[in-house]
């Protein structure tokens, strides 16, 4: 049985219809990605999942568990983990308090996640608001793990970021993988995306229209649905 399993979703806000029939599915211990240009879904396909946004049509399961109609803290404790873009860390939290808030379960810690983000270690009593985006960036990934999720979602993973960072979260996201963490990863540096990924979905205007194997991602393909 499949960890998650979108079927033909459909959402909308209010009358206008942002999801057309999104398919897509993630084996235990896949990192699966999420493509497409900006606008064309991704965000709204995460937010149906968590139920942020109501699907009007379609199925979405979690663990052989329909999702549709449960409220969002519901399908957060079923064991989905968000890492949501813009980050959003608590500010006026230390890094210690934004990780422990998170704590449930005991399979991720303190002590693991700093050991994945030695950084957060050393500035384990520094304000959230006083970290760079890169920091705050392993900070909000560190916070989703604490809650010992069954799926990561990373939405933008490395969005604005300097590349040496970027290095640092790819790292940290093939170790994740390597530990058989199943994860669904929004991100636009292919480079890196594409080789960490098992399996690739493409949404062009709200639907799916390639859903393979990463070298299955042609150049063709890649500049059809993905290019500027």
């Amino acid at each position: 049985m499949s960890l998650l399993v979108l079927t033909g979703v459909e959402s909308f806000y209010r009358a206008s219809q942002a999801l057309f029939g999104v398919s897509l599915a993630i084996e235990d211990g896949e990192v699966v990605a999420l493509m497409g240009r900006n606008g064309m879904g991704k965000t709204t396909t995460i937010n149906s999942i968590l139920g942020l946004v109501r699907p009007r049509a379609g199925s979405i399961r979690f663990a052989g568990r329909e999702l549709a109609g449960l409220r969002p803290h519901s399908i957060a404790r079923l064991g989905l983990g968000l890492v949501p873009e813009g980050r959003r860390c608590f500010p006026n939290l230390t890094v210690e308090e934004n990780l422990l808030v998170a704590a449930r379960g005991n399979e991720w810690t303190l002590e693991r996640v700093t050991e994945l983000f030695p950084r957060l270690g050393e500035r384990r009593s520094q304000y959230a608001n006083t970290l760079s985006g890169g920091e705050q960036q392993m900070l909000a990934i560190g916070r989703a793990l604490m809650t010992n999720p069954r799926l990561l979602i990373l939405d933008e993973a490395t969005e604005g970021l300097a590349p040496v960072i970027r290095q640092d979260i790819w790292a940290a996201i093939r170790k994740l993988k390597a530990a058989g963490q199943s994860i669904l990863v929004v991100d636009k540096t292919l480079s890196e995306l594409l080789p960490v990924a098992d399996r690739c979905f493409v949404l062009e205007k709200g639907a799916t229209v390639f859903a393979g194997a990463p070298e299955a991602l042609t150049p063709e393909l890649q500049d059809r649905y993905l290019g500027v």
